[in-house]
């Protein structure tokens, strides 16, 4: 079996957020897209399905060789073995372990091939601490475990895509990180996440840091110094890269439909504009992995945990575009020299 006939996995997330729910939801409201299963903790999916009243069993496999695809029964890969529930809303050492097991289990069947990406519910940072694991996010576990030499954090829905230079840190240090270097990796990793959409020579604007991309020095020099010498040298590897564009008007142009995907310099430069839009159909996606990853364009939502209310149209989002994501793997990764 390939990665491209193989089974999503599905990470459930902090069990003490809405991961789980918005899994069963998903389940429960696709009954025409269940090859997949979840990664994560038995007890955990149980309780979530039992607040649905759904007619529903929980399948818990220890290899995906036990694996049943039939109506009516979630496969669960048990990546822990929970006694008790971890308190719904709140932050725990025991959830954040949870979730992390989670991620490493999804992990190492994407890279043996086993299944045909992953599919990430949200985590909560403060709960990783807890557990003593000091990651800001998916995004730097899956640098570390992924098996890639360089990722990107794409954030994408239909009117906007962007990729991030720098991804979770101070704007202080996304400044100092954002080299040359950065840049072209980000701009490489752009091209090939667009061409992986679909979009045969894309149009990658890449966005200036500096108010007005810096107004030819006035306002900061690192357009000049750095990020326009990253695109030209981006050029001469036949990229349709351009800019440095003012941030505060390149993802307006870009969904007029003047470019087809912003490099932006930081965090919240990329994932406002992308965000304003509405969280139910933005995706996450990690470039430069040798498998595919998506996540709901949300968090934890501890705030809504456990009452039921929980939208799962993002995690159906993430999970349609992993779909379309695993028929292009070999062009998530990024042509590095």
């Amino acid at each position: 079996m390939t990665a491209h006939d193989a089974p999503l996995a599905v990470t459930m997330g902090d069990p003490s957020g809405i991961g789980p729910e918005i899994i069963a939801k998903m389940y429960l409201r696709r009954p025409d897209k269940r090859h997949w299963i979840v990664v994560g903790d038995a007890l955990v999916m149980n309780h979530a399905l039992s607040g649905l009243d759904a007619d529903v069993r929980v399948r818990p496999i220890a290899s995906l060789d036990e694996t049943l695809f039939e109506d009516g029964t979630l496969n669960v890969l048990c990546s822990s073995q929970l006694r008790t529930l971890p308190p719904v809303s709140q932050v725990s050492a025991i959830g954040g372990r949870a979730a992390f097991d989670a991620i490493l289990a999804a992990i190492r069947l994407a890279r043996d091939g086993r299944v045909g990406g992953i599919v990430t519910a949200p985590i909560h940072k403060e709960a990783l601490a807890a557990a003593g694991l000091h990651y800001p996010g998916h995004t730097e576990i899956l640098a570390d475990h992924g098996g890639a030499p360089k990722v990107a954090m794409m954030l994408a829905n239909e009117d906007i895509r962007t990729v991030l230079v720098t991804v979770h840190c101070s704007l202080s240090e996304a400044i100092r990180k954002g080299d040359f270097a950065a840049q072209m990796d980000a701009i490489r990793l752009a091209n090939a996440g667009a061409q992986a959409l679909g979009i045969a020579h894309p149009r990658v604007a890449v966005a200036g840091l500096n108010p007005h991309a810096g107004e030819g020095g006035l306002f900061g020099d690192e357009e000049i110094h750095i990020i326009r010498p990253a695109i030209e040298a981006a050029r001469a590897e036949g990229i349709d890269a351009s800019g440095p564009w003012p941030g505060d008007t390149v993802f307006m142009q870009a969904r007029k439909g003047r470019f087809d995907i912003v490099v932006a310099q930081y965090h919240d430069q990329g994932l406002i504009p992308v965000k304003y839009m509405g969280l139910d159909h933005g995706v996450n996606v990690t470039l430069g992995l040798p498998f595919v990853r998506t996540s709901p364009d949300h968090g934890t939502a501890f705030d809504i945990a456990g009452t039921g209310v929980a939208d799962p149209s993002s995690l159906e989002t993430a999970f349609d575009y992993a779909l379309r994501l695993k028929a292009s793997l070999p062009n998530l990764k990024a042509d590095t020299p």
